[in-house]
Protein backbone atom coordinates (compact mmCIF):
# COMPACT_ATOMS: atom_id res chain seq x y z
CA UNK A 1 0.00 0.00 0.00
CA UNK A 2 1.49 3.74 -0.85
CA UNK A 3 0.16 6.91 0.64
CA UNK A 4 0.46 9.72 -1.71
CA UNK A 5 0.21 13.44 -1.60
CA UNK A 6 -1.48 15.45 -4.09
CA UNK A 7 -0.15 19.09 -5.00
CA UNK A 8 -2.06 22.20 -5.39
CA UNK A 9 -3.06 23.12 -2.28
CA UNK A 10 -1.20 24.69 0.91
CA UNK A 11 -0.08 22.90 2.76
CA UNK A 12 0.16 19.99 0.67
CA UNK A 13 -2.61 17.21 1.35
CA UNK A 14 -2.98 13.61 1.34
CA UNK A 15 -5.74 12.21 -0.93
CA UNK A 16 -8.76 11.57 1.73
CA UNK A 17 -12.72 10.91 0.69
CA UNK A 18 -14.46 11.08 4.09
CA UNK A 19 -18.11 9.95 3.91
CA UNK A 20 -20.04 11.65 6.23
CA UNK A 21 -20.24 8.69 8.44
CA UNK A 22 -16.78 8.16 8.96
CA UNK A 23 -16.49 11.78 9.33
CA UNK A 24 -18.42 11.14 12.74
CA UNK A 25 -16.37 8.03 13.70
CA UNK A 26 -13.97 8.54 16.77
CA UNK A 27 -10.12 8.33 16.06
CA UNK A 28 -10.14 4.94 18.21
CA UNK A 29 -12.97 3.11 16.08
CA UNK A 30 -11.50 3.88 13.05
CA UNK A 31 -7.85 2.72 14.20
CA UNK A 32 -9.97 -0.88 14.91
CA UNK A 33 -10.81 -0.79 11.00
CA UNK A 34 -7.11 0.13 10.02
CA UNK A 35 -6.12 -2.79 12.38
CA UNK A 36 -8.08 -5.04 10.17
CA UNK A 37 -7.20 -3.20 7.04
CA UNK A 38 -9.44 -1.07 5.90
CA UNK A 39 -8.59 1.48 3.87
CA UNK A 40 -11.26 3.87 3.51
CA UNK A 41 -10.66 4.13 7.20
CA UNK A 42 -7.11 5.62 6.78
CA UNK A 43 -8.29 7.85 4.02
CA UNK A 44 -10.66 8.94 6.76
CA UNK A 45 -7.60 9.63 9.48
CA UNK A 46 -5.27 11.04 7.23
CA UNK A 47 -8.19 13.61 5.93
CA UNK A 48 -8.56 14.43 10.26
CA UNK A 49 -4.90 14.91 10.65
CA UNK A 50 -3.07 15.40 8.15
CA UNK A 51 -2.45 19.22 8.41
CA UNK A 52 -1.41 19.35 11.74
CA UNK A 53 1.18 16.63 10.93
CA UNK A 54 2.28 18.07 8.25
CA UNK A 55 3.20 21.93 10.06
CA UNK A 56 3.86 19.49 13.16
CA UNK A 57 7.19 18.03 10.92
CA UNK A 58 7.60 21.32 8.78
CA UNK A 59 8.36 22.89 11.77
CA UNK A 60 11.19 19.57 13.02
CA UNK A 61 12.96 19.49 9.86
CA UNK A 62 12.61 22.97 7.85
CA UNK A 63 11.84 21.63 4.73
CA UNK A 64 7.88 20.83 3.21
CA UNK A 65 9.52 18.57 0.73
CA UNK A 66 11.19 16.58 3.42
CA UNK A 67 8.05 16.63 5.76
CA UNK A 68 5.69 15.70 2.45
CA UNK A 69 7.85 12.62 2.74
CA UNK A 70 8.23 12.12 6.56
CA UNK A 71 4.21 12.53 6.54
CA UNK A 72 3.40 9.86 4.13
CA UNK A 73 5.91 7.47 6.35
CA UNK A 74 4.39 8.29 9.68
CA UNK A 75 0.76 7.00 8.57
CA UNK A 76 2.60 4.03 6.56
CA UNK A 77 3.85 3.38 10.21
CA UNK A 78 -0.33 3.79 11.46
CA UNK A 79 -1.40 1.73 8.39
CA UNK A 80 1.21 -0.97 9.90
CA UNK A 81 0.88 -0.55 13.51
CA UNK A 82 -2.34 0.14 14.18
CA UNK A 83 -3.08 -2.98 16.00
CA UNK A 84 -0.25 -2.62 18.40
CA UNK A 85 -1.94 0.70 19.39
CA UNK A 86 -2.26 0.48 23.14
CA UNK A 87 -4.50 3.83 23.78
CA UNK A 88 -2.21 4.92 26.62
CA UNK A 89 -2.60 8.31 24.90
CA UNK A 90 -5.09 9.70 22.24
CA UNK A 91 -4.93 8.63 18.88
CA UNK A 92 -3.71 12.28 17.64
CA UNK A 93 -0.90 11.88 20.44
CA UNK A 94 0.71 8.84 19.45
CA UNK A 95 0.63 9.55 15.73
CA UNK A 96 1.83 12.74 16.38
CA UNK A 97 5.02 10.80 18.43
CA UNK A 98 5.12 8.84 15.35
CA UNK A 99 5.81 11.84 13.39
CA UNK A 100 8.10 13.27 16.03
CA UNK A 101 10.30 10.59 16.06
CA UNK A 102 10.60 10.20 11.99
CA UNK A 103 11.52 13.29 11.89
CA UNK A 104 14.32 13.49 14.38
CA UNK A 105 15.82 10.49 12.73
CA UNK A 106 15.76 12.08 9.38
CA UNK A 107 17.57 15.29 11.27
CA UNK A 108 20.26 12.79 12.26
CA UNK A 109 20.81 11.42 8.64
CA UNK A 110 19.98 14.26 6.53
CA UNK A 111 21.14 16.96 8.69
CA UNK A 112 18.86 19.71 10.51
CA UNK A 113 17.33 22.37 8.67
CA UNK A 114 16.46 25.88 9.63
CA UNK A 115 13.71 25.71 12.11
CA UNK A 116 10.63 27.37 11.00
CA UNK A 117 7.72 28.72 13.66
CA UNK A 118 4.56 28.81 11.86
CA UNK A 119 2.19 31.70 11.82
CA UNK A 120 -0.16 29.19 13.77
CA UNK A 121 2.01 29.30 16.45
CA UNK A 122 2.43 32.52 16.83
CA UNK A 123 -1.05 33.37 16.45
CA UNK A 124 -2.27 31.28 18.81
CA UNK A 125 -0.58 33.33 21.41
CA UNK A 126 -2.13 35.96 20.49
CA UNK A 127 -5.21 37.15 22.50
CA UNK A 128 -8.54 37.63 20.58
CA UNK A 129 -8.90 41.49 19.58
CA UNK A 130 -12.33 43.06 19.98
CA UNK A 131 -12.48 43.86 16.27
CA UNK A 132 -11.73 44.14 12.53
CA UNK A 133 -10.22 47.36 13.24
CA UNK A 134 -7.37 45.79 15.61
CA UNK A 135 -5.90 43.21 12.46
CA UNK A 136 -3.51 45.39 12.05
CA UNK A 137 -2.52 45.22 15.52
CA UNK A 138 -3.00 41.50 15.98
CA UNK A 139 -0.62 41.04 12.91
CA UNK A 140 2.43 42.94 14.09
CA UNK A 141 2.01 40.83 17.51
CA UNK A 142 2.29 38.03 15.89
CA UNK A 143 5.00 39.41 14.01
CA UNK A 144 6.87 39.89 16.99
CA UNK A 145 5.87 36.93 18.72
CA UNK A 146 7.26 34.94 15.43
CA UNK A 147 10.44 36.62 16.30
CA UNK A 148 11.13 35.74 19.86
CA UNK A 149 9.84 32.00 19.14
CA UNK A 150 12.74 31.68 16.55
CA UNK A 151 15.19 32.97 19.00
CA UNK A 152 14.24 30.49 22.02
CA UNK A 153 16.22 26.79 22.33
CA UNK A 154 14.19 24.26 19.77
CA UNK A 155 13.44 22.08 22.43
CA UNK A 156 11.54 24.63 24.25
CA UNK A 157 10.34 26.01 21.45
CA UNK A 158 8.37 22.79 20.41
CA UNK A 159 6.61 22.81 23.24
CA UNK A 160 5.46 25.87 22.85
CA UNK A 161 3.77 24.58 19.64
CA UNK A 162 2.64 21.59 20.95
CA UNK A 163 0.31 23.06 23.74
CA UNK A 164 -0.49 26.25 22.15
CA UNK A 165 -0.89 25.19 18.66
CA UNK A 166 -1.91 21.45 18.81
CA UNK A 167 -3.92 22.14 22.34
CA UNK A 168 -2.17 19.47 24.39
CA UNK A 169 -2.04 18.60 28.29
CA UNK A 170 1.00 18.02 29.41
CA UNK A 171 0.56 14.49 30.16
CA UNK A 172 0.20 14.14 26.01
CA UNK A 173 3.53 16.62 25.68
CA UNK A 174 5.42 14.23 27.83
CA UNK A 175 4.57 11.20 25.60
CA UNK A 176 5.24 12.58 22.38
CA UNK A 177 8.09 14.00 23.40
CA UNK A 178 9.33 10.87 25.86
CA UNK A 179 10.15 13.34 28.89
CA UNK A 180 8.76 12.85 32.56
CA UNK A 181 5.49 15.41 33.26
CA UNK A 182 7.76 17.43 35.62
CA UNK A 183 10.42 18.10 33.19
CA UNK A 184 7.57 19.52 30.73
CA UNK A 185 6.37 21.54 33.22
CA UNK A 186 10.01 22.81 34.61
CA UNK A 187 10.61 23.67 30.75
CA UNK A 188 7.39 25.27 29.87
CA UNK A 189 7.82 27.43 32.97
CA UNK A 190 11.71 28.25 31.71
CA UNK A 191 10.34 28.51 27.54
CA UNK A 192 7.18 31.20 29.27
CA UNK A 193 9.87 33.37 31.21
CA UNK A 194 12.07 33.44 29.25
CA UNK A 195 9.74 34.56 26.07
CA UNK A 196 7.83 36.86 28.20
CA UNK A 197 11.44 38.73 28.46
CA UNK A 198 12.17 38.76 25.20
CA UNK A 199 8.40 40.15 24.22
CA UNK A 200 8.98 43.34 26.97
CA UNK A 201 12.32 44.04 25.23
CA UNK A 202 10.81 44.29 21.71
CA UNK A 203 8.12 46.45 23.60
CA UNK A 204 5.36 44.04 23.65
CA UNK A 205 4.45 43.77 27.30
CA UNK A 206 1.41 40.44 27.94
CA UNK A 207 1.15 40.98 31.21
Amino acid sequence: MSIALTHGSSPNRFTARVTSREGSQSDEFLLKRIADGDQSALRSLVGRHEVRVFRFITRLVGDRRRAEDLVSDTFMSVWQGAGRFEGRSSVATWILAIARYKSLNARKVLGPCEDPITDEVAGALVDDGPGPEDNLALCEQAATIRKCLRALPKHQAELLDLVYYHEKSIHEVALIVGIPENTVKSRMFLARRKLAKMLVAEGLDRT
